[in-house]
């Protein structure tokens, strides 16, 4: 029996590893999206950081964009945590069909308005620029290589390919820690570490991602 439910027993302290940061950084992408959201209907009187009254400054000279953009994100990345859940996935395959769809269009509005604001809010200079245009596109060649494999039941290609998507996703939580730690040391500006802290938020999700596909292929179980 206990070597019956050693796989078991793998398989969910695997799912847990994964699952346990993913929430969080779904939490810290939400947060900071109410927090921008709060902003611009509130703005603060006497912010206590000037460095960070200046970026939330940028963001307010183009409100209808930022909105554009951080609305649908916010809903995006609540509809594809759910399609990684088997139990929803399972039960609710129409569901989970629909939900798809509705991701795609979302996330090509949330790409192509990242790529929008890569030039038009460029408060990391040509580093942050060239950071969010590269993890932009490939989000969106991610989508449609998704798309496409579900289109003809391709559906291990199907679930690779859009775990790297939410892979990218998750970058933009990724950063938001990162930032603080810049913003808390003092020692940069904005414009300085902007674009490192895309780089390195966008890179670790994705690495991230690529490292679940591999090793849940290996082992045979999803999430």
């Amino acid at each position: 029996m206990a070597t019956l439910d050693a796989p078991a027993k793998t398989s969910a302290r695997w799912s847990r590893l994964v699952w346990v940061p993913t929430l969080l950084l779904v939490l810290i992408g939400l947060a900071a999206v109410a927090r921008r959201l709060f902003v611009f209907v509130e703005p603060p009187r006497a912010p206590r950081f000037a460095a960070g009254a200046a970026v939330d400054a940028t963001f307010a000279t183009h409100p209808l964009l930022t909105l554009i953009h951080i609305l649908p994100a916010a809903l995006l990345i609540v509809l594809m945590t759910m399609q990684f859940v088997p139990g929803i996935r399972a039960r609710h395959l129409g569901w989970h069909r629909w939900s798809g769809r509705l991701i795609i269009v979302l996330g090509f509005v949330v790409g192509i308005s990242a790529l929008v604001m890569s030039y038009s809010v460029p408060i990391g200079g040509a580093n942050e620029t060239a950071a969010t245009t590269f993890f932009a596109v490939l989000f969106l060649i991610f989508l449609l290589a998704g798309f496409r494999s579900a289109q003809k039941r391709r559906i291990v290609q199907h679930r690779q390919w859009m775990l790297r998507a939410f892979g990218v996703v998750l970058g933009i939580a990724t950063t938001r820690p990162i930032m603080g730690a810049f913003f808390a040391a003092r020692r940069f500006s904005p414009h300085e570490f902007f674009g490192i802290a895309f780089w390195l938020g966008f890179s670790t999700t994705l690495l991230g991602a690529e490292a679940w596909i591999h090793v849940s292929e290996r082992h045979s179980f999803h999430a």
